[in-house]
């Protein structure tokens, strides 16, 4: 099956566009929506008698074979670790290139939000390889504030490991 073909399959809750991604470098959607998004584009699936989202047919072996239940990306350094491995090193500036992003300040940086920014630039780079980048900043998820600790994150979101 041609990459174009499993697109067609399987519709994807956001399209994935620059004020998306800005949203998520800004802290103003939760962790749990930033890692629903990469799983969806792995191919993860629900599973909704587990509550849990699980490897199918699609999912890359690459991570498959490592995570057969999507993994915490924010909040679990290997799953980050693996999801920046997984970015070809033709896209590894795409943070800067495609969004002109500056970077972070040294006060704001920790652990989720160095992450945050690894998940965009794998979003960058899976939208780019898959001709999949929407035009459209008018669709975009419900937006709240940065989150009162930012180290902890949104309410709900797993705990940082």
């Amino acid at each position: 099956m041609h990459k174009k073909e499993k697109f067609i399959k399987n519709q994807f809750t956001w399209p994935i566009c620059k004020k998306l991604l800005f949203l998520i470098l800004e802290d103003k959607v939760s962790d749990v929506f930033v890692c629903e998004l990469v799983w969806e584009r792995l191919f993860y699936k629900i599973d909704l008698p587990a509550n849990d989202w699980v490897s199918t047919a699609l999912t890359p072996s690459y991570w498959s074979e490592k995570f057969e239940k999507a993994p915490q990306i924010i909040s679990e350094r290997p799953a980050s670790v693996h999801l920046t491995r997984s970015i070809p090193k033709d896209y590894k500036q795409g943070l800067k290139n495609f969004l002109k992003f500056k970077g972070y300040k040294i006060n704001e940086l920790y652990p989720r939000r160095t992450r945050r920014a690894t998940v965009v630039n794998w979003l960058i780079y899976w939208a780019i390889e898959n001709d999949c980048f929407s035009k459209d900043n008018g669709i975009i998820p419900s937006h709240s504030s940065p989150p009162v600790n930012p180290v902890k994150g949104h309410f709900g979101d797993p705990e940082i490991k």
